[in-house]
């Protein structure tokens, strides 16, 4: 959430959501990605951010937030930013718990009835569980809750 809400102050116009696990895109573009690493009872959160540039002639597309709004901001701007917001989201998850940031990823995610490609195979988007985990409708109408893994947008 605070990368999202981080991400939107640079480019309020712009067609961003959050795309299961860990991805933020613009349409089907991937824009950023975290990563989170256990060590002993801390975690290690990575965001990496396409600012002024992107991968190109890669499996799927990705932007960057140049291409987005036109100008590229300023790596230490955009890094206060989201330090602010990882504070404020953290500060709320640890006082409100996990259904006040559930209920904002559900509204900032691609919606209900996504199309996605998982390990588990191809199906409709259905929401979180209440941990955080993807519901995932298949095709034969059976549901997996999937905790970890590969999600794609189809």
């Amino acid at each position: 959430m605070a990368l999202h809400e981080t991400v939107k102050a640079f480019a309020p116009a712009a067609p961003v959501s959050i795309k299961w696990p860990n991805d933020l895109v613009a349409g089907a573009a991937k824009l950023s990605g975290i990563l989170l690493e256990r060590e002993r009872e801390g975690v290690i959160v990575g965001f990496g951010v396409n600012l002024a540039h992107h991968p190109e002639d890669i499996a799927r597309p990705a932007t960057s937030l140049a291409v987005l709004t036109g100008v590229a901001p300023e790596p230490a701007a955009l890094l206060e930013t989201l330090a602010d917001a990882f504070a404020r989201w953290l500060g709320r998850w640890r006082s409100e718990g996990v259904a006040v940031v559930r209920t904002a990823w559900l509204a900032a995610a691609h919606p209900i009835g996504s199309a996605l490609a998982t390990s588990e195979g191809e199906g409709l988007f259905e929401g979180l569980d209440e941990t955080g985990a993807l519901r995932l409708r298949l095709a034969d109408g059976t549901q997996r809750v999937i905790h970890a893994g590969d999600v794609f947008l189809i």
